[in-house]
């Protein structure tokens, strides 16, 4: 089936191979390199596309696979090009036909920097003005849209392949790339430079533990700390800011979990990849254009009681769905693990102190702070340092009350010692010289961990 109109019949020549996309990840910090367009050659692929959307059939695109969509495009376009005698190199034509593919099929200007590994974040803040993160630090993008219409035209293509509709009765939407990358996309009236795009990138290379190591995330010493916590079925809650890495590390704890195990996630945004076999997958859903069928965290908890769930993963609390986590905890469901947003182990116990309050229901203080002093055994702190690097500052173990107190005792904990001349900060995770309860719980399940570990240096 060709996608080309009557005045072009289908072209048959052979296939151009597919470029083979970079493997590994650098974990210094090169420039970022993206292949711009020359306003000359910009004048011409704006002429290309406008010809080549007047002898396309685009309502057979669909119908096609993509790998063969885009080679009839290429095709198309370097007949067109032959045809009006552009006068450009080999390399400059392959760039030029390379970015109508991607605005055709893809996400226009934006392709390119999906494909950068290095890339973690893409920030558009307008038509003009593209944002990335690399290795934790932000930096300007050379590619822009054409305009705020080109910038829309594309937003359109995101949020219809996921069944989302934007326009100005409902400006803000939600939604996830095929890759898996989450996407907010907020638009005039409430955006007021222009449509704005946030993507958050999924990480296709699975990390573990020992990558963590390596980047000095995590010190090597507590990791066997963090395997015996998963495995003694203590219930982890990860604490932490914005792009802290809390999924990150929630997602290589979970691989510690047996494999013999049923696990239930539950996530707004599908971003957990766990390994085991024995995986129930389960993801929110908005609410539609007449503001139905909602289906939230809390109805997902809920309904993962009746599962028969050994472990629930919940990918992130941030609503009443907190106090049905609590529960589950405390009823049977040990070893569960979640996430919180919080700038300390203290505070996020009471963060999920408000969202329980958000439920509506009434709880005696104490009774509340019971309740989750029962339920959660281990706070683990990460935190997102100026110099980029993602790190695990703190280890808390809650200890149950002491009168209208939740107790806690700090196991390990970030010493900072100031910063270097290229930015990079310095200090030492150091031991408490606290041996925490749990460590008789790990021995009685065959863990050893000497308590040497837990000692000061």
């Amino acid at each position: 089936m060709s996608i080309l109109g009557n005045r072009i019949n289908k072209l048959r020549v052979a296939e151009t191979p597919a470029p083979t996309p970079e493997t590994g990840v650098e974990h210094e910090r090169p420039a970022l390199m993206i292949e711009t367009l020359s306003p000359a050659e910009l004048e011409c692929k704006l002429q290309l596309h406008q010809e080549l959307l007047k002898r396309m059939d685009l309502s057979l695109i669909d119908s096609l696979e993509e790998h063969e969509a885009r080679r009839q495009i290429t095709e198309l376009c370097r007949q067109l090009m032959e045809e009006q005698s552009v006068p450009f190199s080999t390399q400059s034509r392959q760039k030029i036909m390379k970015l109508i593919e991607d605005e055709i099929m893809g996400l226009g200007p934006l392709e390119p920097l999906l494909e950068d590994k290095t890339i973690s974040d893409i920030l558009v803040n307008g038509y003009d003005s593209i944002f990335v993160e690399r290795f934790g630090k932000l930096e300007p993008c050379p590619v822009s849209f054409s305009s705020n219409g080109h910038l829309m035209n594309t937003i359109d293509r995101i949020v219809s392949s996921v069944g989302r509709h934007i326009d100005e009765s409902s400006p803000m939407v939600d939604a996830r790339l095929k890759d898996g990358s989450r996407v907010n996309v907020i638009i005039p009236p409430l955006a007021l430079d222009g449509p704005q795009i946030s993507i958050r990138r999924f990480m296709v290379e699975l990390l573990s533990m020992q990558n963590l190591v390596e980047l000095g995330s995590v010190e090597a010493r507590v990791a066997p700390i963090l395997e015996g916590i998963v495995k003694a079925r203590l219930n982890i809650l990860i604490s932490g800011g914005t792009g802290s890495g809390k999924t990150t590390l929630l997602n290589i704890l979970s691989a510690y979990i047996p494999h013999d195990e049923r696990i239930v996630t539950i996530e707004d945004s599908a971003e957990l990849q766990l390994q085991q076999p024995h995986v129930v997958r389960l993801e929110t859903r908005p609410p539609n254009i007449e503001g139905r069928g909602e289906v939230t965290q809390r109805d997902l908890v809920r309904n993962s009681l009746r599962m028969r769930p050994d472990r629930i993963v919940l990918g992130e609390v941030r609503g009443g769905e907190t106090l049905d986590m609590l529960q589950a905890m405390n009823t049977g469901h040990d070893g569960s693990l979640t996430t919180i947003h919080a700038n300390s182990a203290r505070d996020a116990l009471g963060r999920i102190e408000n969202m329980v309050a958000m439920t509506g229901i009434s709880f005696p203080t104490k009774a509340l702070r019971a309740q989750i002093a029962s339920a959660i055994d281990v706070v683990l702190q990460v935190t997102r340092l100026e110099d980029g690097r993602r790190k695990l500052v703190s280890i808390q173990e809650i200890n149950g009350m002491e009168g209208d107190i939740i107790t806690m005792s700090e196991l390990f904990t970030f010493e900072r010692q100031g910063v270097d001349e290229k930015g990079n900060v310095l200090g030492r995770f150091k031991a408490t010289g606290i041996v925490p309860a749990f460590h008789k719980r790990l021995a009685q399940r065959g863990i050893e961990i000497p308590t040497s570990i837990f000692e000061p240096e």
